[in-house]
């Protein structure tokens, strides 16, 4: 269960880490060009789509660090609480904009975070 978990975080870490730097470093315009599965950034302003993005950035590095370097490991299922938090508003928004095929992605992302937060809040926690 732990290597499953590892290897679950790290996935998500790296997806998460990327896609929200990414948000970080270019503009809204680049981002909604990418396609249709980035149409939502027209539903919000610049700063919250970086803001979006620090907190994605964040959040991957609260679901690694933490654990590797042994400093407030408890910290882990609280980073993959959060990050489940912004999928949540990610499909809320993706089903707002009728887009229902990119919903089952954020679900996906979604599942996996709970599992991790439940994995590291319970039966494999860093914290005795």
């Amino acid at each position: 269960m732990n290597i499953a978990l590892w290897i679950v975080t790290g996935l998500l870490a790296t997806a998460f880490f990327f896609g929200g730097g990414l948000k970080l470093i270019m503009t809204k315009e680049k981002i909604a060009a990418q396609g249709p599965s980035a149409a939502w950034v027209e539903d919000f302003a610049a700063a919250s789509i970086k803001g979006i993005g620090a907190l994605e950035v964040l959040g991957a590095l609260g679901l690694i660090l933490p654990a590797v370097l042994d400093i407030a490991p408890g910290l882990v299922p609280v980073a993959a609480t959060g990050l489940a938090l912004v999928m949540v508003g990610a499909a809320v928004v993706r089903l707002r904009r009728r887009e229902y095929k990119l919903v089952v992605v954020d679900v996906a992302y979604l599942v996996l975070l709970v599992f991790v937060a439940w994995g590291r809040f319970g039966p494999e926690s860093f914290v005795a």
